[in-house]
């Protein structure tokens, strides 16, 4: 079995504020707020399809210097309604995050996007690159036809049977 390993993350902290914003006609994103409320705002993008933010994703910031900023997207997470894939297209998760910039009166942020949040990240960048002061990205995903490809075809070639126990549901 895989070793486990310990990361250093800032301590453990709850949001100081949580919230639902409508976006679209249907969907309801979650967004909450931790950290330092006057501090420079970062949004955190998580993966997907399907992922959602938890309370570990807020330890990856310094709560004394960040305004620490997660959402659920469209159809994922504390999101409503849940599995939704009508009006959830890479265009209306972009008008999302300029919605929450929007609604929390940022002028510039960071993003930081870990695999499908890099290539959302990257998106937002392209179409607002005015209202950013940068981008982290971490396990970039730039959903280009070679990667999906072996996303979704080839992936089981690299340990193929924990890819088994995967497929199978087991530990």
């Amino acid at each position: 079995m895989p070793e486990t390993r310990t990361y250093s993350l800032f301590p453990e902290i709850e949001p100081n504020k949580e919230y639902m914003l409508t976006c679209g006609d249907i969907h309801n994103i979650y967004v909450e707020e931790s950290g330092n409320p006057d501090g420079q705002p970062i949004l955190f993008l998580h993966g997907g399809p399907g992922g959602g933010c938890g309370a570990k994703q807020r330890r990856f910031f310094d709560p004394k210097y960040y305004r620490i900023i997660l959402f659920d997207q469209r159809g994922c997470g504390k999101s409503t309604p849940l599995g939704e894939t009508k009006e959830n297209t890479t265009k209306d998760l972009i008008s999302d995050i300029e919605t929450i910039r929007k609604h929390l009166n940022i002028k510039k942020w960071i993003l930081f996007g870990g695999s499908w949040g890099s290539s959302l990240a990257l998106a937002y960048g392209v179409r607002y690159p005015e209202y950013l002061i940068g981008l982290i990205l971490r396990g970039v995903f730039l959903s280009r036809e070679k990667e999906l490809d072996w996303f979704l075809k080839d992936v089981d070639q690299f340990f193929p049977e924990y890819y088994e126990l995967l497929l199978n549901h087991k530990d």
